[in-house]
């Protein structure tokens, strides 16, 4: 029951815009995996959650369900609602998250969602025409990463 409470902290933080108590609820070492950003690690994983949160500018809303967790592992199904703010284009994201726990935090945390869905979403006709393809995964992938380098870096 503690970990389903873990998860269900994470989200309702997420939720109110607070990175900070999402962030409490990861390990120091978490390992956090998804189709846009790819694998990261501790801080930089953290780092990410506070970009988005303040890149949306309070413009994000979400809902999750189906949560449920175990000794180790756990998961749940969560929508995010928002403008993509490099194209101003609205997204419904539809996510399945996969976690894994360890001392009464999350210690890994894999979302995965359909890239060209998404892709269709926030970047319109070229998402639909080439967002299946490598090239463009791969330069979704850079951007984002990019975006998180400048973030941290202006953070400290």
């Amino acid at each position: 029951m503690k970990n389903e409470a873990l998860i269900r902290e994470f989200y309702e933080s997420f939720a109110r815009a607070d990175a900070e108590g999402m962030v409490r609820c990861y390990a120091p070492n978490v390992v956090f995996t998804d189709p846009v950003f790819g694998e990261l690690h501790g801080d930089e994983a953290k780092a990410m959650w506070r970009m988005l949160i303040e890149n949306s500018k309070g413009q994000l809303s979400l809902t999750f369900d189906n949560v449920q967790a175990h000794d180790t592992t756990g998961s749940a199904d969560w929508v995010a609602h928002y403008t993509f703010s490099q194209t101003g284009r609205k997204v419904v994201n539809r996510i399945t998250a996969s976690f894994e726990f360890q001392d009464g935090l999350i210690v890994r945390h894999t979302d995965q969602f359909d890239l060209w869905k998404w892709s269709r979403q926030a970047l319109g006709l070229p998402g639909y025409l080439l967002g299946w393809t490598p090239f463009l995964k791969n330069k979704i992938r850079q951007r984002a990463r990019q975006q998180l380098a400048k973030y941290r870096a202006r953070k400290g």
